[in-house]
């Protein structure tokens, strides 16, 4: 998704910075441009031109410092900028459209030009990107039958509503008019969502007519490509790492044309409770001059990630793994517009690949830092005594269906005289308070798939509240259906086994803006120890940068003179928040916090240095195996024994079609002699026909080993749909040797005739040599 506007910013700048003839993006849009895919190159006014990109997204970045960090890009010796639309910034309501403050995408594509930088532009509809629903608006989900991402006629008439405003403010900005856009992407890796080719060519001829003539192009990851590439639209390839292998296979289904790389990852994103991620300085240079030296272009993904302010942060799954509001990806460009190690270190190669006649500008200065003196919250307004009127209802419904789009919702009911039961919730999304007559009886979290808790015995009339935080919406492949509150239905299950469905319902919607902070809320002096909103100030005589120190707090959202700064919570590894400058005033700022857990202290502190690794202990430890526990194996025949080639390329394995629910992959040793670990990027599991099943419906049920101490080495990282995350047996304590095995619940007996894996990327260390493969109906002893 990343991959194509990258690739195309890229190209662009490089073309119009191409030897002899340096030709700058117009700084006003008055001289057109002649851009052009060639037999073998990118055109720029019919010369070769190479794209040098990096992404970076405005609705990421206050848009008082666009300047700087377009400079900031310049300067690291990029010629293209690559830039998502986000559908849901965009027009939060049906037909109601946004260009304005951080939406105002037509500046940005203004000052990226002013700054000698072309402009590669992802529309979408669909863009993932780590971004709430994928860049979808919510209201989508109020239809419930909706296709996304396919011939659906309702989705399409609103993906047409939607482009033809983005032709209106944007096609007047296409070098063909003397603006800075010289290309634009089709949706977004579509090849690992679907295959409907027809899908993707009604898209394109969506933006054709909202007036964009500019080249056209579609970005998969390496091993997608076959699924979308149409040959009436340009194709990049996606990748975090081998361009060579990569670019290979770009070649078998676009044998002529430039190569590339749409989307190229120097670190990657945060999900909370997982390690902070980072991207070998040493491994990206070394592969971006290999695509310098192959004159392929590129787009670095993300050359600044910024802040996924508000409630914009989006999730993975299976498993739900909710995003952090830092969007740092260990970028050259840190989340405050720093640079870096990794920027320095591109510069100095930039510097060897320059046009005839270019040359690189002075380095921006950071922007100044601020240190705030801890202050305390004064004043609090729990949620419960806050509430609206409800809305009654015999049966429960999820938040879209009350026209809600974020926040938290309360549903409260009525129980019976009974013992002590199973309340079972259908289903939890995302983070769930349980309470019986005001006192907290359990914590539900989305992430470890908790959908029911004990009950205690009660009385007739005692009062049950369940109170729901919507966190992001799915953002990638099949769980995109992601709606929120509790989505189905919640059950009482007796000690005898009867179940019974609770009904008659008051439903308490708590709508929360990403632009405003809570308005109308009763504060009062005292302690609680209910969800609450907390409200504090402080004063400044200057205004500059600081990060807001929020690791005594619990789980929630902050806002800062009406600005949400996004999530927080004490899992981490973020544990701090971005506060820009321009946010801050002098004088009294106001601070609003909402802890749905409440603080240990409720104390904040603007602090110069950003937290952005910090897990607590519960995170860490979070594994796929019991002290003590083993499975066995021994007196099991594998349906498959056998040996990877070395390497880094997608290898597939077929054998007889087995039946089974339960899937093991021994590894027996590793390429490497003496490598205890094992390490796995990917894995498909293949029907009958030799087709990849879905894995919406995937569960880890054991690992015998995981690095989550000093890495984020989980087994899920084997079906999260990304190449540069990975199953890493420990390391940083002990390195058990193998064998290792891990197991993965298919959620259904399904025919299996084969899989495919995908190695480690970047090293060597625990790629599987020779290795089995088991598959039962039943779960393994010692499951």
């Amino acid at each position: 998704m990343k991959i194509i506007s990258a690739v195309l910013s890229l190209f662009f700048v490089v073309s119009v910075a191409s030897a002899q003839n340096l030709t700058p993006p117009p700084t006003k849009p008055t001289t057109t441009v002649d851009f052009k895919i060639g037999e073998d190159d990118f055109l720029l006014n019919g010369k070769p031109f190479v794209i040098r990109c990096g992404e970076m997204h405005f609705a990421r970045v206050p848009k008082e410092y666009w300047a700087h960090r377009l400079k900031m890009i310049k300067a690291m010796g990029l010629n293209t900028v690559c830039a998502y639309l986000f559908w849901n910034m965009h027009e939060p309501q049906p037909g109601k459209f946004n260009w304005e403050g951080m939406a105002d995408a037509a500046e940005f594509c203004k000052l990226a030009q002013k700054e000698g930088l072309y402009v590669i532009l992802r529309p979408g509809p669909y863009a993932c990107a780590e971004w709430d629903f994928g860049g979808f608006p919510w209201w989508l989900l109020k239809k419930k039958d909706i296709g996304l991402r396919t011939q659906d006629p309702y989705y399409l008439a609103r993906c047409r509503i939607y482009l033809n405003e983005v032709g209106k403010i944007l096609a007047p900005l296409q070098t063909t008019n003397g603006g800075p856009i010289i290309m634009a992407q089709v949706e977004n890796e579509y090849g690992s969502y679907g295959n409907d080719k027809e899908y993707i060519g009604k898209i394109r001829d969506y933006l054709v007519e909202a007036g964009f003539k500019i080249p056209l192009f579609t970005c998969d990851g390496a091993s997608q490509l076959g699924e979308a590439v149409r040959d009436d639209i340009f194709s990049v390839v996606n990748f975090g790492g081998n361009p060579e292998s990569a670019f290979k296979e770009l070649r078998k289904v676009r044998p002529t044309g430039p190569l590339m790389c749409g989307e190229y990852y120097p670190g990657w994103f945060d999900s909370w409770g997982a390690k902070h991620h980072t991207g070998s300085t040493e491994v990206v240079v070394k592969e971006i001059k290999y695509m310098l030296d192959h004159k392929a272009s590129f787009s670095i993904y993300m050359a600044h990630g910024g802040t996924t302010f508000g409630q914009f942060a989006g999730a993975n799954s299976p498993p739900y793994a909710p995003e952090t509001s830092s969007y740092d990806y260990d970028a050259p460009i840190s989340e405050a517009g720093w640079d870096t190690e990794k920027f320095h270190a591109l510069r100095n190669l930039f510097k060897g690949y320059l046009q005839p006649g270019e040359t690189l500008p002075e380095i921006p200065k950071r922007n100044p830092l601020i240190v705030i003196p801890a202050f305390a919250t004064t004043e609090i307004a729990p949620i419960f005594s806050n509430l609206k009127s409800p809305i009654k209802a015999e049966k429960l419904r999820n938040m879209e269906e009350y026209d809600q789009g974020y926040g938290s919702m309360l549903y409260r009911t009525k129980l019976s005289k009974k013992n002590s039961s199973i309340l079972n919730i259908k289903d939890v999304h995302d983070f769930a308070l349980v309470y019986i007559n005001g006192k907290r009886i359990a914590v539900l979290d989305r992430r470890k798939n908790e959908n029911s808790c004990k009950l205690p015995a009660t009385k007739s009339g005692d009062v049950l509240d369940i109170l729901v935080e919507a966190m992001g919406r799915v953002n990638y492949d099949s769980d995109m259906y992601d709606r929120k509150g509790i989505t189905d239905k919640v059950t009482l299950t007796e000690l005898n086994g009867t179940e019974k469905e609770l009904k008659g319902w008051e439903i308490f919607p708590i709508p929360l803006n990403n632009n405003a902070a809570p308005k109308n809320l009763k504060y009062k002096r005292g302690k609680t120890t209910m969800p609450s909103f907390y409200k504090g100030s402080f004063s400044l005589n200057e205004t500059c940068d600081t990060f807001l120190d929020v690791s005594t707090w619990g789980k929630g959202l902050v806002w800062i003179n009406g600005k949400c700064l996004g999530r927080f919570w004490n899992i981490g590894p973020t544990q701090t928040m971005y506060v820009p400058g321009p946010w801050l005033k002098k004088g009294k700022n106001e601070v609003v916090v909402l802890d749905y857990l409440g603080p240990i202290k409720n104390i904040l502190a603007g602090i110069k240095t950003p937290k952005l690794d910090e897990l607590t202990k519960s995170a860490k430890n979070t594994v796929h195996r019991k002290e003590g526990q083993n499975i066995q194996l021994q007196d099991i025949t594998p349906v498959y024994q056998g040996s990877f080639e070395s390497g880094i390329a997608w290898q597939t394995v077929k054998f007889n079609t087995v039946k089974g629910r339960y899937f093991c992959l021994e590894a027996l040793n590793s390429q490497r002699k003496d490598d205890p670990y094992t390490t796995i990027a990917e894995l498909y599991l293949l029907d009958e026909n030799g087709k990849e099943i879905p894995r919406n419906n995937w569960k880890i049920a054991y690992a015998d080993s995981e690095e989550r101490d000093e890495d984020d080495g989980k087994a899920d990282n084997v079906f999260d749909l990304q190449g540069t995350s990975i199953w890493h047996t420990q390391w940083s304590d002990k390195s058990p040797k193998h064998p290792h095995q891990i197991v993965i619940d298919l959620g259904a007996e399904i025919s299996c005739s084969g899989f495919k894996y995908l190695p480690r990327q970047n090293v060597e260390n625990g790629r599987i040599k020779d290795f089995k493969v088991y598959l039962s109906s039943s779960k393994f002893k010692g499951l």
